[in-house]
């Protein structure tokens, strides 16, 4: 175990207040040489845990500041191990002293997520929980945060516990018979009942890996690609939606050569807008690369707002229906007629023939009128399930594709009793199975996808 002590500031600039995290063997002692307590009495070292501390740090005889100090000792906090938290004023001089003077004692600045890391080698949290405390902090919406609390909570890791020992239970029987394999009189897995244990554990990581859909989805925003020709509104409409200036805007066409996105949060849903270059033929070889990725990222919408000048909305859906209908094939489709201020009635033009589950709506981009009724249809277009703190949908790519070679074993293990193969064979895919279940906890995970995993947290948690 590293015995290191580190510190870092854990707030973010720019606050009234900053807090600095101490974290290891000496956290305590380390924050006492450079704190004093504002009244005579105990020093850290002799306080107990789960108490705050009003005093001063000081260099030397200079005063830095007047702060409180929490104090928590092992195993109880966050990373298991002994840890002060010094809140101050938030000024970045005050905390780089403080960081100084820390260090000077004997402290090393944490690296990116070691605090949460501690926490998990030290037992107080499964790889999956610590996951959960990222996705926690970047949590924008009801329903991100809904889930990185249920999963942070412990609701993923339970039920990956309750299948992991279903499976032992499992391929203990089937081992138990291996070992009194001369007496063949013996049986102590009843198949019916393995086939069947077999079925409710499959059913089981199906759905956690088809609910995966929905949880990219949830987290990463609802994808929407506007697409339609150059000059149709594509980009005043992004930023109206986004209620900033995020696109340039401009009468010259092709001003959009390249794909721009962004995410808002409507009625509790993420939407991640994505403007798209102008679709019409050109020679320009870079505006060419824009329509290129148009419609690449146009497969990967689940949402296609189609832009379409209601001053020439006849000819462009005529133009355009070609390139554009075959593509949005299982996709929600939205008609959107810009500048419908300048024409009486733009969707009469929608010619026969055209798909009839296609939502059409008018409106103007540049005057905002009707974005809202625009919001009302994405958010019913999206189709979100409501979530609670109780729902186990799996959000985290490391853990779809464990679920997905989980998911193999278990079938290879349903196909195995159906067929009387040999009980060692089933037995190694039942194990196989328990190990990808396993590596989603962080029990057999290896240093260096650890490495990866908290490499991506912010410093000072």
């Amino acid at each position: 175990m590293n015995q290191d002590t580190i510190c870092a500031i854990a707030t973010a600039q720019g606050g009234a207040i900053g807090s600095i995290r101490v974290s290891g063997p000496d956290a305590i002692s380390i924050t006492s040489r450079i704190f004093t307590p504002a009244k005579s009495g105990k020093t850290l070292t002799e306080s107990k845990p789960y108490t705050l501390t009003f005093g001063r740090i000081y260099d030397g005889e200079e005063v830095i500041d007047e702060v409180l100090v929490s104090l928590f000792r092992a195993p109880h906090s966050y990373t298991g191990e002994d840890c002060t938290e010094i809140t101050c004023h938030g000024s970045s001089y005050i905390l780089q002293r403080v960081m100084q003077l820390l260090i000077h004692q004997g402290c090393r600045m944490a690296q990116p997520g070691e605090y949460t890391q501690r926490a998990f080698l030290n037992g107080k949290m499964d790889l999956s929980q610590a996951e959960a405390v990222a996705d926690l902090i970047a949590s924008s919406s009801v329903a991100t945060h809904r889930l990185a609390m249920s999963q942070m909570r412990g609701g993923f890791s339970k039920e990956l516990a309750d299948l992991r020992n279903q499976l032992l239970h499992f391929t203990s029987l089937i081992e138990l018979e291996l070992d009194f394999s001369d007496h063949e009189e013996l049986e102590f897995a009843d198949r019916t009942e393995l086939c069947q244990l077999a079925d409710n554990i499959e059913a089981v990581i199906s759905r956690l890996v088809h609910s995966f859909s929905v949880g990219n989805v949830i987290k990463n925003g609802v994808p929407v690609a506007i697409i339609g020709e150059t000059n149709a509104g594509k980009s005043t409409l992004l930023n109206a939606l986004l209620n900033e200036d995020k696109a340039i805007v401009s009468d010259i066409h092709g001003t959009t050569r390249d794909v721009i996105e962004d995410t808002v949060n409507m009625g509790g849903v993420t939407f991640r807008f994505i403007d798209t270059a102008g679709i019409r033929e050109t020679n320009d070889t870079i505006e060419s690369l824009g329509i290129e990725r148009t419609f690449q990222k146009l497969e990967q919408a689940e949402i296609v707002l189609w832009m379409v000048d209601a001053t020439d909305a006849a000819s462009q859906i005529n133009q355009l229906s070609k390139q554009i209908l075959p593509r949005c094939e299982g996709k929600h489709l939205i008609l959107v007629f810009n500048k419908a201020d300048l024409v009486t009635d733009a969707s009469s033009v929608v010619p026969a023939g055209f798909p009839d589950n296609v939502q059409s709506i008018s409106l103007s981009a540049k005057r905002r009128t009707n974005i809202d009724e625009l919001q009302q249809i994405l958010i019913s277009a999206a189709n979100l399930p409501s979530v609670t703190q109780n729902d186990v949908i799996v959000t985290n790519v490391r853990h779809y594709e464990a679920l997905t070679h989980a998911l193999k074993a278990i079938k290879r293990v349903q196909e195995g009793l159906a067929s009387n193969l040999s009980g060692d064979f089933v037995s190694q895919d039942i194990r196989e199975c328990i190990f990808h279940l396993s590596d989603i906890a962080g029990e057999v995970t290896n240093d260096m996808v650890l490495q990866n995993i908290f490499e991506h947290f912010c410093i000072g948690k």
